[in-house]
């Protein structure tokens, strides 16, 4: 299969579990925002493609969901800003060491968190965003979410545009997740395609999780809950592999 983006937002990225993250169903608006900050991260395989959402770390290095990825010459990454249309190439991945991509269903504990390393820089008009110092989060805290995914769920066509919205932090906490929801209750959350996108402040661009799954009521998917991947407590381990890399 050809690896263009056309092929990839066709296809529509039904290489996602259900199981697995999503896109932003529900009462959304334009993600414009942020689109300094998040890119599209395109994945092939033999037979199709799809695509997660992502958000620059550092001038040529992505954070996104482990699930989103495989190997560096089956991603290619799309910003979001600029009118850019080019693939960009990709060197290099790291999973996390304790993601368990088998996870929803053994129910073990997996840190569902991917760097992708650029083969040059970056587009100038995309920049790193801040991340989270590790403040305590507390039930009822607001948060913006961003993502690509689709809007209206079962419609691929709904996909591919960034859209970004309100979720508020509920029970259970937790050292390693964030679980959030609607604090409208009108249904919104993430769905398929917004996994790996971030999960920011209410009140700036700074970084607070990555979106990794999400689930909904009765048989739809998404709009009910959904689940990030805290990034500062993983701050040790995603500092070490920038420093690695020499990142810029």
């Amino acid at each position: 299969m050809k690896f263009t983006a056309t092929v990839a937002l066709g296809v529509a990225a039904i290489f996602l579990s259900s199981m697995q993250a999503h896109a932003l169903v529900g009462p959304s608006k334009s993600g414009d925002a942020f689109s300094p900050y998040v890119v599209m991260v395109l994945k092939r395989t033999q037979s199709r493609a799809g695509f997660c959402s992502g958000v620059v770390v550092a001038r040529d290095v992505v954070l996104t969901a482990a699930h989103c990825v495989t190997g560096a010459a089956d991603i290619r990454i799309l910003p979001s800003s600029g009118g850019q249309t080019d693939l960009l190439e990709v060197a290099t991945v790291q999973t996390h060491p304790e993601f368990r991509p088998n996870a929803p269903r053994t129910r073990e504990r997996s840190i569902d968190l991917a760097l992708v390393r650029m083969k040059s820089p970056l587009p100038p008009q995309l920049s790193a965003a801040p991340r989270h110092n590790g403040e305590t989060i507390t039930i009822g805290t607001r948060f913006r979410i961003a993502g690509f995914g689709i809007a209206v769920e079962g419609n691929e066509r709904s996909a591919g545009k960034l859209r970004e919205g309100e979720l508020a932090a509920r029970a259970p906490l937790s050292s390693i997740l964030l679980w959030a929801n609607d604090p409208s209750g009108k249904g919104f959350g993430a769905c398929t395609g917004d996994s790996g996108g971030p999960v920011f402040a209410n009140d700036s661009a700074t970084l607070v999780a990555i979106t990794a799954w999400a689930s909904g009521s009765g048989k739809r998917q998404c709009g009910l809950l959904t689940q990030a991947t805290l990034v500062a407590p993983q701050a040790k381990w995603i500092d070490s592999v920038l420093a690695t890399w020499g990142a810029r």
